[in-house]
């Protein structure tokens, strides 16, 4: 088999590849090798959530490693595994007291990876332990603004559910309807306007929702609100 190189310290690559026994030796000899970090400013932790290998996670928890570790992008191993779906590893994570608020340099949370990627079940566990469903990014984008442009219903439900706002605007003063109609993202946008979304707010380009929407959406809508 190939070996697979993503780091420049040897123990990040060992929980990459998920060679337990392999790294367990090396921190058995030198503890310092559990929390080492690589040209990235990532640490085997980092690595494991990455590749999702749920065994090398625990064990690096055990040994009690920091689980709030920032890589060079400003990436938690939690940001890592939210995104790259590792449902496992998100809640040991959280067990072990991961804040699911930690930023990026781009001002992401975990639920902002979560909700882009359609994640539902970490959403969940996000949003269940103190996550906040209206974060914003560097451009002032919400959880919400990315599920409903990624035409995310599920993850849209699951937001508002927990009270995320429905007329947040970002940077360019659109709302998450803004980017639905945007997108044709159909149900997307009939599930915010029954929700409370506003078809009135105008965005920076002095555009509302209605007058982004294409084709049938805007007939659809203007319909919706005047039932």
């Amino acid at each position: 088999m190939e070996d697979v190189r993503v780091s420049d310290v040897e123990v990040c690559n060992l929980a990459y590849k998920g060679e337990l026994e392999g790294l367990q030796s090396r921190v058995t000899a030198d503890k310092s090798l559990s929390t080492i970090k690589d040209q990235d400013d990532r640490t085997p932790l980092h690595w494991a959530c990455s590749a999702g290998h749920t065994a090398i996670v625990d064990y690096l928890l055990r040994t009690g490693v920091p689980i709030d570790d920032k890589d060079d992008a400003g990436w938690t191993p939690l940001h890592i595994a939210a995104s790259a779906g590792r449902s496992d590893i998100v809640r040991a994570l959280i067990g072990k007291g991961a804040q699911v608020n930690a930023t990026n340099q781009n001002g992401c949370t975990p639920l902002h990876y979560a909700s882009s990627k359609n994640k539902h079940e970490i959403a969940l566990m996000l949003l269940e332990h103190g996550a906040l469903p209206d974060a914003k990014d560097n451009l002032e984008s919400t959880p919400l603004h990315r599920a409903a442009s990624k035409g995310n219903l599920k993850l849209v439900q699951i937001l508002l559910q927990h009270q995320a706002s429905t007329n947040i605007q970002d940077k360019e003063g659109n709302t998450a309807l803004h980017l639905a109609c945007d997108e044709e993202r159909i149900e997307e946008a009939k599930y915010l306007v029954e929700h409370g979304a506003s078809i009135y707010i105008e965005n920076k380009e002095e555009k509302t929702p209605l007058q982004v929407a294409k084709g049938g959406l805007g007939i659809f809508l203007r319909r919706l609100v005047e039932k």
